[in-house]
């Protein structure tokens, strides 16, 4: 298997390095910079420019604004992105939404819905999680009673609640999982629901996560009135959405090209003089060996990562081996953030802040230390926890 970029590839690449480098929003660099909380408008600056590229979403279908690109393209383009610490694409709509839209949907659903996605002027969240039903999505328990209007009409009457809902209180549009039929048994009785958030009966709660931030919401239902043409695909087959969409969001969780910048970013605090002039930490054995360790684990989930490419290059679409890169990811993304908050050391306490002067205490390679590391540590949990990813790698990969 050969897994060196080709000559045509690499000049792709030098392509998409200088259009980043040329087109990202000035005002969103100085926010990234500055450490400041974007709102709405700053996180669909970006995909605002690529939309009128042609570059929103390299993976759709041409037809439908796609580029075109092959699996190395996209996989070129998303490490470019990384690299240049470029504000990920919200992935709800574009990477999420769209693919179960375009695979599963009807053309009135697919011209309805797919360019306002593309475009970024709808922003879409995703309800799956309950508080009854997280990893184990098919025992949720919201409920959708199909009934007939005084119009004439068909409608499903939503009452239930999610939670962990990110971005709900910027959302315009949600997909979710109801279910339909309760008799059935869990996964035949779900269907998959596309939800206007102004609808009467959709309440969103913020969530303060432990880092401070507002970030996640609990999104409660009560008689909420949807459209049936609402509905993608058929009824009771929504967990047939479900696992589409899903394959797709673990395989974008691995992060190899983010992982590979945070860890360049820990080598150089980690080799600055420290203040009780005991010498820089990089230069204690210890510490040298966990830098060493976490980056033979990454080179290694890089390269099955690139393996995965190569499937998808020749037709194979993502399966189980999404959950092999989820796990890995999600766990060397937490060991950069425990890394990073050892090498500030003290400096990364977390309240170590003056709110009334908005001014922060000690060096600045120790801002938001503290915050990502608590922030990291829901991502074995998203996307379906890592021990559901081994019990589906026991069962798919290993035939358990």
């Amino acid at each position: 298997m050969n897994l060196d970029f080709t000559p045509e590839e690499n000049a792709f690449r030098e392509e998409v390095r200088t259009f980043i480098a040329e087109n990202y929003p000035p005002e969103l660099r100085a926010k990234q910079d500055a450490g400041e909380r974007l709102d709405r408008q700053h996180h669909l600056l970006w995909q605002k420019v690529l939309a009128k590229k042609g570059w929103a979403a390299p993976s759709w279908p041409i037809e439908l604004g796609g580029t075109g690109w092959t699996p190395t393209q996209n996989y070129i383009w998303s490490e470019e992105l990384s690299l240049a610490n470029a504000l990920p694409l919200l992935p709800f709509g574009l990477i999420m939404l769209a693919p179960v839209l375009y695979t599963f949907g009807t053309d009135v659903q697919k011209k309805r819905f797919l360019p306002d996605i593309l475009s970024g002027d709808v922003w879409w969240c995703q309800g799956y999680s309950e508080p009854g039903a997280g990893s184990d999505l098919a025992s949720l328990q919201t409920r959708a009673e199909r009934v007939t209007g005084d119009d004439g009409k068909e409608y499903y009457i939503v009452n239930g609640q999610k939670t962990w809902t990110t971005m709900a209180q910027y959302a315009d549009w949600g997909f979710f999982l109801v279910r339909t039929d309760p008799a059935a048994k869990p996964q035949s009785g779900i269907s998959f629901l596309l939800i206007d958030m102004k609808s009467p009966g959709v309440t969103v709660r913020p969530i303060t996560t432990i880092d401070g931030d507002h970030e996640v919401n609990d999104v409660f239902l009560d008689n909420v009135k949807v459209p049936v043409e609402n509905r993608i695909h058929e009824e009771n087959k929504g967990w047939t959405c479900a696992k589409a969409l899903l394959a797709h969001e673990r395989s974008g969780i691995a992060g190899v090209a983010r992982s590979k910048r945070s860890l360049e970013r820990v080598r150089g605090i980690a080799a600055t003089e420290r203040a009780d002039d005991s010498g820089p930490l990089i230069e204690e054995a210890f510490f040298r060996r966990k830098v060493a360790e976490l980056e033979i684990d990454l080179t290694a989930l890089e390269f099955t990562e690139l393996r995965a490419l190569a499937g998808e290059n020749s037709g194979k679409g993502p399966g189980p081996e999404s959950s092999i890169l989820k796990i890995k990811g999600t766990e060397i993304q937490q060991r950069l953030t425990e890394l990073t908050l050892e090498a500030v050391s003290h400096y990364g306490a977390p309240y170590l802040f003056d709110l009334g002067h908005n001014a922060q205490i000690g060096p600045d390679y120790a801002s938001g230390a503290a915050g990502s590391y608590f922030n990291v540590r829901k991502t074995s949990i998203y996307g379906g926890s890592n021990e559901i990813q081994r019990n589906i790698i026991a069962k798919m990969v290993l035939g358990l």
